[in-house]
C-alpha cells in the first residue's frame, strides 16, 4: 500500500478515547471480534463491514469521473484523517470527494455516503523528504450519519501501550503485490508493531525512522501496504475496552512486502492535540454560508516510494 509513482511491554494499558470520536468510536456492530487474522500485499477480502472507519478518497479526473487515491479514517461525524503527501498536486477542495461504507470500490449500497470536501487541513510542518508530519485533515461537506456500516474509529488521548498479544491490523484497496494493481474489495491484513531500534539497524532503514512514526509489518516481509494504501489506517483492538484505535496512519516505505523493510505509519498518539486543535478550530470558524470554504497548504510530490 503506497505511492503510484513511488518508490513490548508485559501489560496492556488501555488508551482513553478522543473526545474528537466520541464514547462510541471504535466499534464494529455487525461484525464478531476476532484477535487473529491473516495477512494487503499478503492479504485477504475484508468481511462487509469489517472496518466502518475506512475510507476512500477519490478525485475527479476530467472524462474518468473520481478515481480512488488514498485511504482515510473517519473521525467523527465530518472529518477523515489521512497522510499529507495523498493532497500532492490536488490542494483544493473542488478535487476530491470521500466515499464512506464501501466495500467494492465500484458498488455503491444504499448505506454508502458520498461527501464533497469542505477544506483540506495539511500538517503545516509535514516535510515531503522525511515525511515527518505525515497528516492531513479532510472537512467533509456533510454530516455523516452513524450506521452499522459507517463508525468512526477513537483516537488515543495518551499513546497506548501495545503488547505483543493486541491484535493490529491495516486495510485498503492499494495494490497486492509490488509493481502490481488494486483490489476492487478491500483488503485487510495482521501486522506486528516493530521496535524503533530494530527498525533503525543498518540493514532495515537506517536510522531513517523517528519517534513520530511506527514500524509495522514483519521481518520476512511479505505483508505491507503498498500503492494505493496511503492514508489509511493502522488500528489495534484493546479488548479490555472492547475498542478499535487508530495507532497509525500508513505513510510511507521501500518497495512493498520487502524483507527488513516493512511499512511506515505516521504515529497518530503524537498528534492528538493538532487533531483536537483542528477540528475544533475549523468547526468554530467555518462560514456555513460559504460551502466551499478552503483551508489548506500545499504538499509537494512524494518520491521516495510512497504508500498511496
Amino acid at each position: 500500500m503506497r505511492e503510484e509513482d513511488c518508490i513490548p511491554s508485559p501489560r496492556l494499558r488501555v488508551p482513553a478515547a478522543s473526545s474528537t470520536s466520541g464514547s462510541h468510536c471504535g466499534t464494529r456492530p455487525i461484525v464478531e471480534e476476532i484477535t487473529s487474522g491473516n495477512r494487503i500485499v499478503g492479504g485477504h477480502d475484508a468481511q462487509l463491514g469489517a472496518w466502518p472507519w475506512q475510507v476512500s478518497l477519490q478525485v475527479y479526473r476530467r472524462g474518468h469521473d473520481f478515481a480512488h487515491i488514498c485511504g482515510g479514517s473517519l473521525i467523527n461525524h465530518n472529518s477523515v484523517l489521512t497522510a499529507a503527501h495523498c493532497v500532492k498536486k490536488w490542494t483544493a477542495p473542488e478535487y476530491w470527494r470521500a466515499v464512506i461504507g464501501l466495500h467494492h470500490i465500484r458498488r455503491l449500497q444504499s448505506y454508502t455516503v458520498k461527501s464533497r470536501i469542505r477544506a483540506i487541513i495539511v500538517h503545516v510542518a509535514f516535510n515531503k523528504d522525511t515525511f515527518e508530519n505525515d497528516l492531513a485533515l479532510f472537512k467533509l461537506m456533510d454530516s455523516i450519519k452513524f450506521n452499522d456500516y459507517i463508525q468512526p474509529i477513537c483516537l488515543p488521548d495518551d499513546p497506548p501501550v501495545i503488547s505483543d498479544d493486541t491484535p493490529c491490523y491495516i486495510s485498503g484497496w492499494g495494490y497486492t503485490q509490488e509493481k502490481g494493481r488494486g483490489r476492487e474489495v478491500l483488503q485487510e491484513a495482521q501486522i506486528n508493531i516493530i521496535p524503533l531500534q530494530i527498525c533503525n539497524r543498518y540493514d532495515w532503514y537506517g536510522g531513517l525512522i523517528n519517534k513520530n512514526m511506527l514500524c509495522a509489518g514483519y521481518e520476512s516481509g511479505g505483508v505491507d501496504s503498498c500503492q494505493g494504501d496511503s492514508g489509511g489506517p493502522l488500528m489495534c483492538y484493546f479488548s479490555d475496552a472492547s475498542k478499535y484505535y487508530l495507532v497509525g496512519i500508513t505513510s510511507f516505505g521501500s518497495g512493498c512486502g520487502r524483507p527488513k523493510f516493512p511499512g511506515i505509519y505516521t504515529n497518530a498518539a503524537n498528534y492528538r492535540s493538532w487533531i483536537k486543535t483542528q477540528v475544533i478550530q475549523f468547526d468554530k470558524t467555518a462560514p456555513v454560508s460559504n460551502p466551499h470554504a478552503l483551508i489548506f497548504f500545499t504538499a509537494g510530490w512524494v518520491t521516495f516510494c510512497l504508500v498511496l
